[in-house]
């Protein structure tokens, strides 16, 4: 199967359990991998045969800065579930959700969920 992938997607939101997480915005990172026949956007060589990549960032952008969700588990639930809906022709989509900079005490480069989910 082949793939579109978009790496390192970095945006700012209010996503966590814990009461300044709701308020104050911090960085959160989006890898996608979307799931896809690209045989006809290739020998075609036209966007309308393919998923535009614009259109995707900005789907994104807009779930991780305007919604606030609890866990980043549901964070990548919603990105997968709009994504699959927006573009029925991805078969699946593989979304891991960076969380860099959590309050965790330690020592760690980031907190992360990687899910998988397919067009029903």
């Amino acid at each position: 199967m082949d793939s579109i992938i978009a790496r390192g997607m970095t945006f700012r939101g209010c996503h966590g359990v814990m009461a300044q997480e709701k308020i104050t915005p911090q960085v959160f990172k989006v890898d996608l991998e979307m799931f896809l026949d690209l045989k006809n956007a290739a020998r075609q060589d036209d966007l309308q045969s393919t998923i535009d990549y614009d259109q995707v960032y900005h789907l994104v952008e807009k779930i991780v800065e305007v919604e606030s969700f609890a866990l980043i588990e549901t964070l990548a639930e919603e990105i997968a579930g709009v994504l699959l809906k927006t573009f029925p022709q991805m078969d699946s989509v593989e979304v891991t959700v960076f969380k860099p900079e959590p309050p965790v005490e330690g020592e760690f480069d980031y907190f992360a969920v990687k899910i998988k989910r397919f067009q029903k």
